[in-house]
């Protein structure tokens, strides 16, 4: 009944963040753009007071100061908000410690991954690991007899068991060392528990049970196998995803709470087999069209109604984008290659074989519903709340994420058109601040393209406005394997055997990158990839475009970047990269052999 391992990395989205990325660093551009200044030094006083009550006033504080407000928050991370909040955790009276670990729940979603990383430097797993079995044990006291348990019991297991899995679901997506540490408490037996008592306690907090298990069998071998050794665990698991929508409307009271019930069962077909999540996830995929989302986000600010139910439905249809990737992740690798390739070939190379036709026909659907529409308009930017407009952008990101792994071979000119119809509707200004989301989708774009490009390269004729747009994206790229994806793709579209002019264009590119006086710096992956382009397109003289070879004077500029590639390949540290250390020198020997082939042609003389 267990779901095959991801074959690929995949960092799952939280659904609850907003990015920040885009506001200026430091205290002093905090301090200017936050209007709150001035509430700062009460708070953090009374964090500290002897009266309980105003400990308790100062952790509710911080809650209501940060809420969609970056800069206040980073001032109060300036004043070690985080540990003072963490001290609190160990707090004499326990409504002060319901209240931080609220404050603490809401610092997670608000502040991302580095702020959850102060909070795994800062210890805070050492007062987390102690809630866990109380809370077990309140939870079990008061679903057997809730007359008899503490009287605190229902706001124990409510709103404290909430805000803690909430914490422990954000901390394990910080790092392997925090993912590590919280493999060693007893989460699944605690989550399991509020899954399988789920029609006796609030939808959101079963929610974030969901959510936090999801996240913990993300690649994560050890979770996964108790959650799979457990029939217990996958039967509740099967329950949940298995009910029908008939059902869910006849049990769920309210429209809000079926569409709870729906993200629940999104969320727990994401552990079973893909015959049972399948059939969850291609209803949700036709859940939301985005022209209709944007235009209803708009109507109901207008009329300032509360966007809730609509990102409630963005988020869900995220989810299911998100796990499609992952189901596609799992498909058999291909085996067919390319007429006439050896062993020794590179992967990226390979002919990939057909998937299943359903899941070609589930991805060409992703990519018409969600990612070639426009991206969000100004005018819904300029009045929707954040949570809106990052759930929209999440939902446009996550659409091209499955066909990354499901390519279909058989109309590989058609999947590059639609491929560009989506990035289209993206736009190219991906390089200025708060353009996170756009950039996200052309990093994940480009992997796609070069995909298709090595299905069928040489055979895809190659457009000037694309070649700029890759070129261009490749300049501006600051991460190396999206650099790396730009080359791969530009080298396809070169190998083209009739495309003279472009691969011209492209190939005098790719010499602009050569050390030992590149026009366009990159680093060592990067300068190594376009190395081996060369050698690729180069290496047969007979192809009508190798005159650009000869014209161009490409093999005096591969002579001259040889020291210069010797000296990025003894750079690689052999034990920390060892793999990019195995390819650096295999392609310093490539170009000195292939100097000396081009050499031996005598065409250069």
């Amino acid at each position: 009944m267990g779901k095959a391992q991801k074959k690929r990395q995949m960092r799952r989205h939280n659904p609850m963040r907003v990015p920040d990325s885009h506001l200026p660093k430091g205290l002093a551009s905090a301090s200017a753009s936050s209007s709150k200044n001035e509430d700062i030094l009460p708070i953090i006083q009374k964090m500290e007071s002897v009266d309980a009550a105003e400990r308790k006033w100062a952790c509710v504080a911080v809650s209501n100061l940060i809420q969609n407000d970056p800069s206040t928050r980073r001032l109060l991370q300036g004043k070690n908000i985080v540990g003072a909040l963490i001290t609190r955790l160990s707090d004499g009276e326990e409504e002060v410690v319901i209240e931080a670990a609220g404050a603490l729940r809401n610092l997670c979603i608000d502040g991302g991954f580095d702020i959850c990383a102060e909070m795994y430097n800062k210890s805070i797993l050492t007062p987390l690991k102690t809630f866990v079995p109380k809370i077990s044990e309140t939870l079990s006291q008061f679903l057997s007899d809730p007359k008899s348990s503490p009287e605190n019991a229902q706001k124990v297991v409510y709103e404290f068991a909430d805000n803690v899995i909430t914490i422990l679901w954000c901390l394990s997506e910080t790092s392997n060392k925090a993912m590590n540490a919280i493999n060693q408490i007893p989460l699944v037996p605690f989550l399991m528990s509020f899954l399988a008592s789920r029609d006796k306690l609030p939808a959101s907090t079963v929610a974030s049970a969901a959510q936090c298990l999801y996240v913990l069998t993300d690649e994560n071998l050890p979770i996964i196998e108790e959650v799979h050794m457990n029939a217990a665990y996958t039967a509740c698991l099967l329950s949940i995803s298995s009910r029908t929508v008939q059902h869910q409307k006849r049990m769920a009271k309210t429209k809000k709470s079926r569409r709870r019930a729906l993200a629940l069962r999104v969320l727990c077909c994401a552990d079973l087999d893909r015959d049972i999540v399948l059939p969850t996830l291609v209803p949700v995929l036709s859940l939301v069209s985005l022209p209709e989302a944007s235009q209803l986000a708009q109507e109901l600010i207008a009329k300032e109604v509360d966007l809730e139910r609509l990102e409630t439905q963005l988020r869900t249809v995220q989810l299911a984008l998100e796990i499609l990737t992952g189901v596609c992740a799992t498909l058999p690798d291909p085996e067919t290659t390319r007429a006439g390739m050896t062993q020794d070939d590179e992967p990226s190379t390979k002919r990939r074989a057909p998937p299943p036709t359903f899941f070609q026909a589930l991805s060409r659907r992703c990519l018409y519903s969600y990612s070639r529409h426009p991206f969000i308009s100004p005018s819904l930017r300029a009045v929707a709340t954040p949570p809106t407009t990052s759930a929209l952008s999440a939902i446009h990101v996550g659409a091209l994420s499955p066909a990354t792994h499901n390519l279909d071979v058989d109309s590989g000119q058609k999947a590059w058109t639609e491929l560009w119809r989506a990035l289209e509707a993206v736009g190219t200004a991906v390089s200025g601040a708060g353009q996170e989301r756009r950039r996200e989708m052309w990093e994940i774009g480009v992997g796609v393209l070069w995909g298709v490009g090595s299905v069928w390269r040489g055979k895809l004729t190659p457009d000037a406005a694309q070649v700029e747009v890759l070129m261009q994206l490749c300049g501006t790229a600051t991460d190396a394997r999206v650099q790396v994806k730009c080359i791969g793709t530009l080298e396809c579209l070169a190998a083209h055997p009739e495309a003279v002019d472009a691969n011209r264009v492209i190939s005098a590119y790719f010499v602009s990158l050569l050390p030992p006086a590149p026009a366009v710096q990159v680093t060592t992956e990067p300068l190594l990839q376009a190395i081996s382009a060369l050698i690729d397109l180069y290496s047969d003289e007979t192809l009508p475009y190798d005159t650009n070879f000869r014209q161009g004077r490409y093999l005096d500029a591969l002579v001259a970047s040889v020291e210069g590639v010797r000296k990025a390949v003894r750079g690689i540290d052999r034990k920390k990269e060892r793999e990019l250390r195995v390819r650096g020198e295999e392609v310093r020997d490539n170009l000195i052999a292939f100097i000396a082939y081009r050499r031996g042609l005598g065409f250069e003389l």
